[in-house]
């Protein structure tokens, strides 16, 4: 695959924090437009190049790489971007932020599929080794920390068992909504109470006894 990077060591750098001058504000937003209208003509993920996409930008390619040290840190920030914002835990009751994290991948569900952009980002990146593992670490990752977060909040709230293995909960928790939303194409995800019937549905099954 080719990587246009000085670095192969895409994680890691995908990982830290980038360094550099103060960034343009600008700048940084003609380079996302740019990967966008390119994806968007029909350019692929791997036909990308940091090249093609400071022409595009109508930036210098130092401009890039003060900003991401490589194609792959790019482009999961262009990714993370197009997606639904993560919502912040309210602080109030587990139950009403798993509701908040289940809905969260409701709406990003539609997001992806009216914005075909996004769409297609994600179908490919499972091709692209080095992508998808930058984007595992630095997006899916923190997630799914998050989630598990909210379970063991739950369990020490009282309102799920607490003899249960926490990844599993997180499984049950999150693989009714990923199944609809990523890999049933036609399911409804418009139902706004959709969040709360599942949560529910699942603290009921798993309240003590």
């Amino acid at each position: 695959m080719r990587t246009d990077t000085p670095s192969a060591d895409t994680g890691q750098h995908c990982a830290a924090a980038r360094r550099g001058r103060p960034r343009s504000e600008a700048a940084e937003q003609a380079i996302f437009t740019a990967v966008e209208d390119m994806m968007a003509a029909g350019t692929t993920l791997s036909e990308l190049t940091i090249e093609g996409i400071a022409t595009a930008a109508g930036v210098g390619k130092a401009t890039i790489y003060r900003r991401w040290p490589n194609k792959e840190a790019l482009l999961v920030d262009v990714v993370s971007r197009l997606e639904v914002p993560v919502p912040e835990p309210s602080g109030g009751s587990a139950r009403d932020d798993l509701i908040e994290m289940i809905d969260y991948v409701r709406r990003r569900g539609l997001a992806k599929r009216t914005r075909w952009v996004l769409k297609a980002a994600l179908g490919q990146m499972q091709a692209l080794p080095e992508l998808y593992t930058a984007y595992r670490e630095r997006v899916i990752k923190p997630r799914r920390e998050a989630g598990l977060g909210l379970i063991r909040q739950a369990v020490a709230e009282g309102i799920i068992r607490d003899d249960l293995d926490l990844d599993l909960l997180g499984d049950l928790l999150m693989g009714p909504i990923l199944y609809r939303s990523i890999l049933w194409d036609d399911s409804d995800l418009e139902d706004p109470d959709l969040a709360r019937k599942m949560v529910d549905a699942l603290l009921d099954g798993l309240a003590p006894k």
